[in-house]
């Protein structure tokens, strides 16, 4: 009998969606204050969690959601990187 293994959920710092982590996106401030998009989940440093829909990442662009989490400004190109990965990954 295969046992399931436990989906790790994350929270969605923009909806407030718990979802699966593969279906989002990290975000991470580092100690140095510089801000990434964590692809491999695995960064160290302060990670908020962001669904993949360019509607939420345009809400936390316009209500600095990001920023209030992380604690820093976050550039436009992050906003910018965050939407060409949903668009990239939407055409697979």
């Amino acid at each position: 009998m295969a046992t399931q293994r436990k989906v790790p959920l994350r929270k969605c710092v923009v909806t407030g969606e718990s979802l699966p982590k593969k279906s989002m996106i990290r975000i991470v401030r580092s100690k140095e204050g510089e801000v990434s998009v964590d692809q491999t989940g695995k960064k160290s440093g302060r990670g908020a969690y962001i669904s993949k829909s360019e509607e939420a990442v345009e809400l936390a662009r316009k209500k600095n959601i990001l920023e209030r989490h992380l604690e820093v400004k976050i550039p436009d190109e992050i906003y910018d990187e965050i939407i060409k990965l949903i668009r990239r990954e939407s055409i697979l």
